[in-house]
């Protein structure tokens, strides 16, 4: 549903307009993808991480042949993601998890605190003619 940009130009356009919020690598990408992702990923302020797959296997998951970079928009979605990639790596994956997982909490309070736009409250308890 639009919450995830995949390849190295996609992912280069969130990061730009800071709407990233975690960048996913695959475990072989190659060199030059990573140093351009670890530019990305600071830029956006999002964390950077490598995944315990290869692009074969990440490429698959998202029905492609393959994929080296991805980068996640939602915080809650980032958050899932790192949460389960922590449960299997606590040590690799905890602080990252735990980062999102606040930052998700963050997005979600304030979201729950805006008032609906273009609503006004009722000036009197007086019923409208």
């Amino acid at each position: 549903g639009g919450t995830l940009a995949v390849g190295e130009e996609p992912v280069a356009e969130v990061c730009k307009g800071r709407k990233a919020r975690a960048v996913l690598l695959a475990a072989d990408a190659a060199d030059n993808t990573v140093r351009r992702a670890t530019r990305l990923a600071e830029g956006a302020n999002a964390p950077l991480v490598t995944l315990p797959f290869d692009k074969g296997r990440l490429g698959f998951a998202l029905g492609r042949g393959s994929c080296a970079l991805l980068a996640v928009t939602d915080a809650g979605l980032a958050a899932l993601i790192l949460s389960g990639l922590a449960a299997g790596d606590p040590e690799r994956y905890g602080d990252a998890a735990a980062r999102l997982t606040e930052k998700a909490g963050r997005i979600r309070q304030r979201k729950k605190s805006r008032k609906p736009a273009g609503k006004k409250p009722e000036q009197s308890g007086e019923a409208k003619p």
